[in-house]
């Protein structure tokens, strides 16, 4: 296996782990290397100061770390991240009509529920001038993998 530094073009710098250079570049084609703090997928690789090189382990890996050791990419613990996930993947996503359906259950013209969705920096300024409480959800809440 071989580790290249990687960063996104937020900014945000990380590890990924690949069994070549042209494994790392049919991945990054295919989309699938997503920086794992905003999910984008402009990703480059960056020069290191070191090459290193992971080997496979030979003998049966060593237990995970107590949960407490097991922080998230975003400070958060595995187990609260999955339960997070829980509680949005438990909302109903409204999508475009956000801002239409909050005001809808803020002024109870519809039946109070969880909602998701997205709105325009406008709307959403539009929203909180109404005095509806929202919350921005990030990417790697509302994504189904990882």
């Amino acid at each position: 296996m071989i580790v290249y530094d990687l960063h996104c073009s937020a900014g945000h710098a990380f590890e990924g782990w690949f069994t070549s250079g042209p494994e790392f570049d049919r991945q990054k084609a295919a989309g699938l290397v997503s920086c794992p703090v905003c999910d984008g997928t402009d990703i480059q690789r960056r020069p290191s100061s070191k090459v290193r090189v992971a080997k496979a382990p030979k003998a049966a890996p060593p237990p995970p770390p107590p949960p407490a050791a097991q922080d998230a990419i975003s400070g958060i613990s595995p187990a609260l991240l999955a339960r997070l996930r829980e509680v949005v993947r438990n909302t109903e996503d409204v999508g475009e009509r956000f801002p239409e359906e909050a005001r809808k259950i803020h002024y109870d013209e519809a039946p109070a529920r969880s909602i998701r969705g997205k709105a325009s920096r406008e709307e959403a300024e539009e929203l909180s001038e109404e005095g509806i409480d929202f919350s921005q959800l990030p990417p790697f809440l509302t994504r189904e993998s990882h």
